[in-house]
């Protein structure tokens, strides 16, 4: 009779072996994928696999050696978040949306900013990769717009997620945020509240992003029969300065526009500040309306009519696409590519036009 403080040990393990994963995935029935995914914490594995996994590891003894596990997988159980924007709220946003996926699966969370424009922009983001080991890594705009990013990661073998308004990968590898929609809620609104001189602050040309909430805006606009001249748009830089000064500009047109519409939330609060200068009221001389609906939206004054993007599940939807595609647990790969829908967000910086 066994000792009820040693149970006895699984048949097919005999003498003194020492048990292994291998052994604990035959008893269970199940791949080595899986047992390595019950002891990582995985939350993709059914919560029965998981007890009878647990339960045979504690009846034959086996403990995982995190030396060995990590050359058996030939990764770190890290995720890289590679960004090149400069807005910091998104970055955080991002982060905050890919820790709540990655909470008690076992992966850790490395952040890598970059510039596009840097000459050696390729070759520090390889290093990058390769240095980490990366179990995945999930690439914001623009960087995610960048297919010498996919090459690059093809050819380590890296798994990536690309978030970007529009789809430019396979199904497997994106996440669409359609800001076109996000564009042409935008105009629809100030449409409605009467408006037909408008202003328009576009984010930086580099960005797919800036082309798609303009394109939005542009085709809602021409469906109501309205127009944005070109010399009612200004380019900005998705920076609450260069909203100060297309601002500026925009206020001296004449006739001046009763509505400003800005790429993102930073513009926008630079607009405000610009209409203030000049000695003008929002919304009663000009509207104005943004685009993320970040804190910053909420806390200016007049707080920001804005669209609305999920930033922070955009990130969990990337993390847990990830971590199902590295882990094996991602049934259907080749599904419809995840998408969010923008929503507009009105608050006390637009209204009415002026008569």
């Amino acid at each position: 009779m066994a000792d009820d403080d040693n149970p006895p040990r699984r048949r097919g393990l005999g003498g003194e072996k020492k048990p292994t994963i291998n052994d604990v995935a035959r008893l269970a029935s199940v791949s080595k994928k899986t047992v390595s995914r019950v002891i990582n914490q995985s939350p993709f594995v059914k919560e029965e696999t998981r007890e009878n996994i647990n339960r045979i590891i504690a009846e034959i003894g086996f403990s995982p050696d995190p030396q060995a596990r990590g050359l058996a997988f030939r990764r770190s159980f890290l995720i890289g978040l590679v960004y090149d924007n400069p807005n910091p709220q998104y970055v955080v946003n991002m982060q905050l949306g890919m820790l709540d996926a990655m909470r008690g699966s076992g992966y850790e969370l490395v952040v890598h900013p970059c510039n596009r424009n840097n000459p050696t922009f390729l070759t520090d983001f390889r290093r990058f990769i390769e240095r980490q080991k990366l179990s995945g890594v999930v690439l914001t705009p623009s960087v995610s717009e960048d297919d010498r990013v996919k090459v690059i990661l093809d050819e380590v073998g890296c798994a990536y997620i690309r978030i970007a308004s529009v789809p430019v990968d396979e199904p497997a590898h994106i996440i669409v945020s359609n800001d076109r929609q996000g564009g042409r809620a935008a105009a629809r609104h100030l449409a409605e509240l009467g408006h037909t001189i408008i202003g328009f602050i576009s984010g930086p040309p580099s960005f797919r992003s800036s082309h798609e909430r303009r394109g939005g805006f542009d085709e809602e606009l021409k469906d109501r029969k309205l127009k944005l001249p070109d010399d009612y748009v200004m380019q900005g830089a998705y920076t609450f300065e260069t909203g100060i000064s297309c601002g500026a500009e925009l206020l001296k047109r004449e006739p001046r526009p009763t509505a400003i519409f800005a790429a993102n939330d930073e513009m926008a609060a630079g607009v405000l500040h610009a209409i203030r200068r000049a000695g003008l009221q929002c919304p009663g001389d000009v509207s104005v309306v943004g685009f993320d609906d970040f804190q910053i939206a909420s806390s200016v004054w007049p707080p920001l009519t804005t669209v609305r993007t999920p930033t922070r599940e955009i990130g969990r939807m990337a993390a847990e696409k990830l971590i199902g595609a590295t882990d094996g647990s991602d049934e259907n790969p080749r599904e419809a590519a995840p998408a969010t829908s923008p929503a507009l967000v009105v608050r006390d910086s637009t209204g009415p036009a002026k008569r």
